[in-house]
């Protein structure tokens, strides 16, 4: 079987391939041709391991948190600042609509290229960046808007002035207030989710994933130094961290997989973005019939109950 780096690139080169071809005018049958081409190659992405869906979870083409506001919401202001100490760029956060909803909406912020990405520190939130979504989150409590939040990070920062600055109270902070909002919150794993740096925001509702998405407690180099003392067994680490969408649905630990085209969501995100909207608005529509002591109770019960699915199939 072709390895998964391979088959997203000759995705890529025959995506561009019929740009051109169109740009040229080229005939139908040509056209067709490359499409063909495509979705034989498309067809290669299939039974991919833990360790191949890590690399698309990754993969810099995948989409961002502020290609997500574009495509889902409407209005987007952006809000910024901790109003303690400074504004941390690798949280994106703020007020939109969503069909005509208020909302509010946060997320990691990674960047697409190393400047993007020097700016967004890699995805990996500082305290101040966990303090300004939990800011946002209490606003929206306060005004009755439910919070939607966009996981993808390798992990908090764990940087010296990070800790500093108390990034575990930070985390721990956004737990404990997390659990008790009397608003819906509705999460979506988009590529990473790693450690409490993602969980800072995760604590919802319901919890969902896209298909080559992963979340774990750590990297899977991370796994493998600690218990091999070899990062380079990170593929199979993979398999023992039970990290997919798959994995983690049959634990309990999410409510629902968001499908993706074969090869990734990066090759035609618009059908993804369209499933995330059904779901946004099923959820949405799910919440809005309790009052907010039921909301926060639900939430409660969830990730108290959290591994009852599997203790079940164990007990079968």
């Amino acid at each position: 079987m072709a390895e998964i780096r391979d088959i997203d690139l000759k995705l890529t080169g025959i995506e561009e391939e019929i740009r051109e071809a169109e740009k040229a005018g080229a005939s139908l049958e040509e056209l067709d041709d490359l499409h063909a081409e495509y979705d034989l190659t498309a067809e290669a992405a299939v039974d991919l391991t833990a360790h191949d869906k890590i690399y698309l979870a990754r993969n810099v083409r995948r989409p961002k948190i502020d290609d997500y506001i574009q495509a889902l919401f409407q209005d987007f202001f952006v809000q910024r600042g901790d109003l303690l100490n400074k504004e941390d760029a690798s949280i994106l956060g703020g007020i939109a609509t969503f069909h005509g909803m208020p909302v509010t909406v946060i997320g990691h912020r990674k960047g697409r290229n190393l400047e993007e990405n020097l700016k967004y520190n890699f995805g990996m939130p500082e305290p101040e960046g966990y303090r300004k979504a939990l800011r946002l989150m209490k606003q929206a409590e306060k005004f009755g808007r439910p919070i939607i939040t966009f996981i993808d990070t390798p992990g908090a920062y764990p940087g010296l002035d990070a800790e500093e600055h108390g990034q575990s109270q930070a985390i721990s902070m956004n737990l404990a207030e997390m659990s008790a909002l009397k608003v819906p919150v509705i999460s979506i794993v988009t590529g990473e989710g790693s450690s409490g740096g993602a969980l800072a925001i995760g604590v919802a509702n319901s919890v969902y994933m896209l298909e080559n998405a992963v979340y774990s407690v750590l990297s899977p180099e991370g796994f493998a130094t600690i218990l091999w003392k070899d990062s380079s067994k990170a593929p199979e680490a993979s398999e023992l961290m039970k990290l997919t969408a798959n994995d983690l649905y049959d634990f309990g630990v999410i409510d629902g997989i968001i499908s993706e085209p074969k090869g990734g969501m990066h090759h035609n995100p618009t059908v993804v973005y369209n499933e995330i909207d059904e779901v946004l608005t099923k959820e949405l529509k799910k919440f809005r019939k309790m009052s907010g002591a039921e909301v926060a109770k639900q939430r409660y019960t969830k990730f108290r109950n959290i591994d009852q699915r599997e203790l079940k199939k164990n007990e079968e």
